[in-house]
């Protein structure tokens, strides 16, 4: 069995070792008592979980630290089997029938695969001596009693599961054939409708067809083949998904079953969060067992737009910023595309929806700065909305890299980064000193450096790279105004540059309208391109 996942847990196992035999056989009953409560919807502090196996509350920075339901669940089935291996008696001494994995199989007419998943619904298997002298994992009689009696759909379920006859295997394919010859019914279709005459589950329909089709690739069933989904396929069907397609939808257009569209869209989602570039300012307390209370306690109060932030509120929000960003990577380093869990996607997601809610807020709140700073930068003859467009796209980019933890004020580091962008893009600017605010460069962080221009085979990539990404997170309206206005439609030498206010005109917006069409899209954006990509977009 895997190795039990929460640390605190992990150490209480191995404390059990030098404790009083009778004591852990105490303690192995709690937990077998604790698994049967618990919700896997819920949050429980390791406290609780500690007090209620051995009677103890712990005292240790860690005792807050919340476990999600279903991940206690795992590790408490991991925690009762190591456990009970210390403590393995013969099952001729337990005072009732034990089954072995493969009797209990046997009896209830499933097979030793499905007692695997029962087992992460509740099913608790223990360690036992048997007649062979072997210790193995075994389930005692009340244990099943009590399993079937809470779970009778389950278990009707595993058994129209079971293992099919030969005769029964050529029947399904047989009906199968004639079915996508003469009818219009798609793949889904034709299982469903197979297995309600059989009286069988679906998957098992599924998984006889599937496994008839890889060993006869030569004599297919449905003109189009099942198996694993092409990456464009997967791509352009979780795309649908994002735009509102229902899953109802999808199951017809690519003729999969409900679990298998499910499992192409997490995947997909995995592949997003991966590819993602998440960012963060890194601060000691982040790793403190009480971050997560102290950091997000309470629901994040939003600002109004435009609201000047006070030193105490910009600070608070910089904190949560970058912890909710550092939350993320931590989580998403633990992803797996081999064993995808649909509750840790959303938990990264959330984690992300948030940091950009407060990154909007800060964004808002500074955008004065912005007009300010392009004001004082207009007498070369550059454009005002122009000046005001890059000086946004600095302003995102000032928000990702602040140090909050250096106690400097945001409005210094994002005026230095607006100024310094504009020297760097207007050429006419570069000797104008009286154009830059007056607080010392060194009293902020020096992180200035332009990323360097990238080959020209490496920018033609990215850019083909960068359209894929706008059309993918963008509606049609706010990609029109980044393509138009960036020049992504004309050639990499010579970009055919629109302004806001032609945009504006095109579409029958107001010029400030646009902008703030455009920065929305660039928020959208930020997350999803690499830095060479956000660089061709917008160097």
């Amino acid at each position: 069995m895997r190795r039990i996942k929460n640390q605190n847990l992990a150490q209480l196992l191995l404390q059990s070792r030098f404790t009083p035999k009778k004591q852990r056989q105490k303690q192995l009953d709690n937990a077998e008592k604790l698994l049967s409560i618990i919700s896997k919807y819920k949050d429980y502090p390791f406290e609780f979980v500690c007090f209620k196996i051995t009677g103890f509350r712990p005292k240790i920075p860690a005792a807050q630290e919340m476990i999600k339901g279903d991940d206690l669940a795992d590790d408490l089935q991991r925690f009762i089997s190591k456990l009970s291996g210390q403590l393995a008696r013969p099952v001729v001494a337990q005072g009732q029938k034990v089954y072995s994995v493969e009797e209990l199989a046997t009896n209830l007419g499933v097979s030793t695969k499905t007692i695997s998943r029962w087992r992460n619904r509740g099913l608790v298997a223990k360690k036992f001596i048997f007649d062979d002298g072997q210790k193995r994992l075994g389930f005692t009689q009340s244990t099943v009693d009590k399993f079937t009696q809470q779970n009778p759909g389950l278990i009707a379920k595993g058994k129209a599961f079971a293992r099919l006859t030969g005769r029964e295997k050529q029947s399904i394919i047989k009906e199968a054939f004639a079915l996508a010859a003469k009818t219009n019914l798609s793949r889904h279709q034709v299982i469903n409708q197979i297995a309600a005459r059989a009286g069988r589950a679906r998957e098992t329909i599924r998984y006889t067809i599937l496994n008839y089709e890889k060993s006869n690739p030569d004599k297919p069933i449905f003109k189009r083949p099942a198996g694993i989904m092409s990456p464009s396929a997967a791509a352009e069907l979780y795309r649908l998904f994002r735009q509102g397609s229902s899953v109802s939808e999808l199951m017809g257009r690519c003729g999969r079953a409900k679990c298998s569209v499910y499992r192409i869209i997490n995947l997909q989602r995995a592949k997003v969060l991966l590819s993602k570039k998440i960012e963060f300012i890194a601060s000691d307390e982040f790793s403190e067992g009480s971050a997560k209370e102290k950091i997000l306690a309470g629901r994040l109060q939003v600002s109004k737009s435009g609201a000047i932030l006070n030193r105490g509120r910009e600070m608070e929000l910089f904190r949560r910023y970058n912890y909710l960003k550092y939350l993320a990577s931590a989580a998403r380093a633990e992803i797996k595309l081999s064993r995808i869990r649909s509750s840790r996607l959303k938990q990264i997601e959330n984690y992300l929806a948030e940091a950009e809610v407060i990154k909007k807020m800060i964004i808002e709140s500074n955008l004065r700065l912005v007009v300010s700073i392009a004001n004082k930068h207009t007498a070369g003859g550059a454009s005002l909305p122009d000046l005001i467009s890059e000086g946004n796209l600095s302003l995102m980019r000032a928000v990702e890299k602040f140090d909050y933890t250096k106690g400097f004020r945001f409005a210094t580091y994002a005026g230095w980064a607006v100024a310094k962008d504009y020297a760097r893009k207007i050429p006419a600017e570069m000797g104008r000193p009286d154009k830059a605010p007056t607080v010392s460069l060194k009293d902020v962080q020096r992180d200035f450096r332009a990323t360097e221009s990238a080959a020209a085979v490496s920018v033609e990539r990215a850019h083909k790279s960068l359209i894929q990404v706008i059309k993918d997170n963008l509606d049609k309206r706010e990609e029109y105004v980044i393509l138009n206005h960036f020049g992504l439609l004309g050639s990499l030498v010579k970009k055919n540059k629109k302004t806001l206010k032609q945009i504006g005109d095109e579409l029958g917006l107001t010029k400030e309208r646009v902008r703030q069409i455009e920065l929305i899209a660039l928020q959208k954006l930020r997350h999803s391109l690499s830095i060479e990509e956000f660089e061709l977009l917008t160097g």
